[in-house]
């Protein structure tokens, strides 16, 4: 008796082929490299080529020769247009694919597409940036730029390419994978609420740690707002250029007794937080109020705060918009909030005050997440 025959065995074989027809029956495409670079407050270290004729700038980096893997080819580029030798890259930030036919490809250019990676470069101190040395006939200067600023400066997909894969540097959300500037999973919040990172001409004011001398009015009352976690909030307003972080809090107005009444009133209508206990880390000396009509020498507080309830999102009755909330850890803020080194220390006295007067853990590294619009409940 006879087993029956296999369905395979009912499928016609298939012609061999060659080892250079099966090679030449791939999708090929280009393979290039990039970095994030950045200074010590955030801003994207850009290029600007001499060969191009549309006078756009670009990221750090550039195309593999044969046989090179992207990290190698970063390196390569990275010391031969900057002078920076043995860099590390310890993160792939963003994988981009880029199709044929996408219009910021130049008319008459028979590109294949292009796969790229974008690589961590870490910050530089203002001593390597003073030793950056460019190569003339590439490169005619570089610049230290704000995400916004560095966007416009760019064709379309680069910018979108810069701004995922920054913001997947900030937000700890992992390597980002794009298809023609767009996300191909997921969409990160950070990206959600198209959220930059601004530079602040007073980041690198001192925090002073004493009391407000009684000459010198509280002009802004801004505050680490902590839930049980170790997370601290921030809030975005979705303005037409981008959303930009802040601390909740906002300008003392007339009919706030203290700066901690501003503090409960703007954090519940920014962000609906209902705070306790908040605690005064120190201020910072604006030395001529330019932002506030040229009041002249002011305060800006800067204090801590225990979260107790998160309500629903709810319009924000200064901006009639709703804000985005998002919850890091305080050191994302830092990064996020465009403050430097300074920030950095400031994050790191607020964690100290949680721990010592709430009992509240260090936060541990996590992806920047939302806040649900149902709001959350808090332990």
């Amino acid at each position: 008796m006879t087993s029956p025959a296999s369905p395979s065995n009912h499928i016609p074989r298939q012609p061999a082929t060659t080892d250079e027809q099966y090679a030449a029956s791939r999708h090929a495409v280009w393979l290039s490299a990039a970095a994030i670079i950045t200074d010590q407050i955030g801003r994207v270290l850009l290029v600007h080529p001499t060969y191009r004729e549309d006078d756009r700038w670009l990221l750090p980096g550039g195309a593999a020769e044969p046989g090179e893997h992207p990290d190698d080819a970063c390196r390569r580029e990275i010391d031969e247009e900057l002078g920076l030798r043995e860099m590390d890259f310890p993160r792939v930030l963003a994988v981009h694919s880029l199709s044929p036919l996408h219009p910021d490809i130049r008319p008459g250019m028979p590109c294949p597409g292009e796969i790229r990676y974008i690589f961590d470069g870490g910050t530089l101190t203002p001593d390597q940036i003073r030793e950056l040395r460019l190569p003339s006939d590439e490169l005619s200067e570089y610049a230290f730029l704000e995400t916004r600023e560095a966007e416009h400066r760019m064709l379309t997909v680069d910018g979108q390419i810069m701004l995922a894969a920054y913001r997947a540097r900030l937000g700890g959300t992992g390597t980002a994978h794009l298809a023609d500037g767009r996300h191909v999973l997921d969409v990160p919040p950070l990206d959600r609420h198209n959220v930059h990172v601004r530079y602040r001409p007073m980041w690198d004011s001192p925090l002073n740690r004493t009391p407000v001398p009684d000459q010198i009015p509280v002009q802004q009352a801004w505050a680490w707002c902590f839930i049980p976690d170790g997370r601290v909030v921030l809030v975005a307003d979705p303005g037409p250029r981008g959303a930009l972080p802040m601390l909740p809090g906002g300008t003392v107005e007339k009919a706030d007794a203290t700066p901690e009444d501003t503090l409960h009133r703007e954090a519940a209508e920014e962000a609906q937080l209902t705070l306790t206990d908040p605690v005064r880390l120190g201020w910072v000396l604006d030395k001529t109020g330019e932002v506030y009509d040229g009041v002249g020498p002011n305060a800006r507080l800067r204090l801590a705060a225990r979260v107790t309830a998160i309500g629903p999102a709810a319009v924000d009755p200064a901006t009639g918009r709703p804000f985005a909330r998002l919850l890091a850890t305080p050191a994302q803020a830092a990064a996020l909030l465009g403050w430097g080194p300074p920030g950095a220390r400031q994050a790191q006295l607020a964690v100290e005050t949680a721990r010592n007067r709430w009992g509240l853990p260090t936060a541990r590294a996590a992806a920047i997440e939302e806040i649900p619009a149902e709001g959350m409940r808090l332990s």
